[in-house]
């Protein structure tokens, strides 16, 4: 089948054309001629897969007809990061070169004015992460009463990220006659909650399984010590031994570790470049950008990087942190391996990753092949190496048993104590031999006491102008 059978406007086969497309997707082809009968789509599909363009390419054509009015959007689309919702404002720029639409992008990080002068001028397509846009609308600049149509994309990214009641909060100002589109990569029991709430008798479209990669895809894993210089020295003959290496995501579970990674790549020699959420939005861009032109070969990321972003020929993913969700191990691994190309995952498994391996194979109904030989799963009781400890080192704390530090670091043989000198004799203190008979008589009974003997001060201490008698006059 054929973008023309689909029912697109001449307009939009044009543009598809000039960027060299000619057949659909599997999810293209099954979601676009519902959503051009106006039906809700609940479309599950991997990444990958095209589902940016399965609502941009319908909504262009829908939007022929019709203008917008001031501060009233005629199209809403709700993004989980600022980098997806500029991700998605391309794909509009590229497939509606034919069309006179304004689109406006709402995200964070960028200043109030400038988004509100575009609102103020009429949007067709508003793309707007949760928190901004409700922002503006709490300070009363914006209206969604005219929204014919709202787009939740990679909903299951913004259960993860406490997107869930901003989102239904968003639902309750666009009007109920409104035409939703819902789309994920996983279905988790929340998300189909959601789903049910917002959608009115829904098209399903599934294209694949949930939770499950793409076969271009080859995962791999490997064996690493439990300390951050082990794994770094491994991800380093990695990245040098890798056949077909073109560039690479690396990904992390801590914003800290993506910096102190980075920095150890960069000192290495490595052309790298680092991406995370406390990063302000300039920085952000600029590190997409280097990596998209191939200025960068790695790139050093959280999550936030892992749902979505379009990255043309990423020839391999390196986990350098197994994820704590089986879910973010999809989505990671989906950055490789897209439109058709082939892609290698390796993820690095400490001891301590063990669990969470076993919970990815299990999701994914499949066991990952090692490369070399398996990991050792940990003790009981051992946890993960944080940023900054070592152990062995002077200055930090061993993490072995008391019982077995002897053995790399002390002699077996336990050492002589030194005997300890006899106390000096001092003078007591003026008070002391005062204060023990009123001890021992407090604790006897009053007429068992004994009579109160007179205790002469040591005045050896005691300076020669004090010594003096005072006469006291009667």
């Amino acid at each position: 089948m054929s973008f023309s059978e689909l029912g697109l406007s001449d307009k939009v086969i044009g543009a598809i054309d000039a960027a060299g497309y000619k057949t659909p997707t599997p999810i293209q082809e099954q979601a676009i001629p519902h959503v051009l009968a106006r039906r809700d789509v609940l479309g599950i599909a991997q990444t990958g897969t095209g589902k940016t363009a399965a609502f941009v390419l319908p909504m262009l054509t829908m939007l022929e007809k019709g203008r917008a009015r001031a501060r009233m959007p005629r199209t809403l689309i709700l993004e989980p990061t600022r980098e997806l919702a500029a991700q998605v404002a391309e794909s509009f720029e590229k497939y509606g070169k034919n069309h006179k639409l304004n689109v406006a992008l709402i995200i964070g990080g960028v200043s109030f004015g400038d988004q509100d002068a575009k609102l103020l001028r009429g949007v067709d397509v508003l793309i707007a992460t949760p928190g901004r846009l409700l922002d503006h609308s709490e300070r009363g600049r914006l209206l969604l009463s005219g929204c014919e149509l709202l787009i939740i994309d990679e909903a299951d990214r913004m259960l993860d990220m406490g997107f869930i009641p901003d989102i239904e909060r968003i639902g309750k100002l666009v009007p109920f006659t409104r035409q939703t589109l819902f789309f994920t990569a996983t279905m988790p029991p929340e998300i189909q909650r959601i789903a049910d709430n917002f959608l009115h008798n829904p098209v399903r479209v599934e294209v694949s399984k949930p939770a499950t990669a793409a076969s271009t895809i080859t995962q791999l894993q490997v064996a690493v010590g439990r300390e951050d210089f082990e794994k770094r020295a491994t991800l380093r003959h990695l990245i040098d031994s890798a056949e077909n290496f073109k560039n690479a995501i690396i990904f992390c579970n801590r914003k800290r570790e993506v910096a102190v990674l980075h920095k150890s790549l960069v000192k290495h020699g490595y052309n790298a470049v680092a991406l995370h959420g406390d990063l302000d939005q300039t920085s952000r861009t600029a590190a997409l950008d280097a990596f998209r032109k191939g200025e960068a070969k790695l790139l050093i990321a959280s999550d936030v990087a892992a749902r979505g972003l379009d990255i043309p020929a990423v020839s391999h993913v390196f986990n350098f942190d197994v994820p704590h969700h089986p879910d973010d191990y999809v989505h990671r691994i989906g950055r490789t391996g897209r439109a058709g190309l082939t892609g290698t995952a390796i993820s690095l498994v400490a001891p301590f990753d063990t669990k969470s391996v076993a919970t990815i194979e299990k999701l994914m109904g499949m066991t990952i092949p090692w490369m070399g030989e398996p990991v050792a799963a940990a003790e009981p009781g051992e946890r993960p190496a944080r940023s900054g400890e070592r152990s062995g080192r002077s200055g930090g704390r061993s993490r072995q048993p008391r019982g077995q530090r002897s053995q790399e670091g002390r002699s077996r043989e336990p050492k002589p104590r030194r005997e300890q000198p006899a106390p000096r004799a001092e003078h007591p203190a003026p008070h002391a031999e005062k204060a023990a008979p009123v001890r021992a008589r407090e604790s006897q009974p009053y007429r068992d006491r004994a009579p109160r003997e007179t205790v002469e001060p040591d005045t050896s201490h005691l300076p020669a102008f004090l010594l003096r008698p005072v006469n006291i006059k009667a």
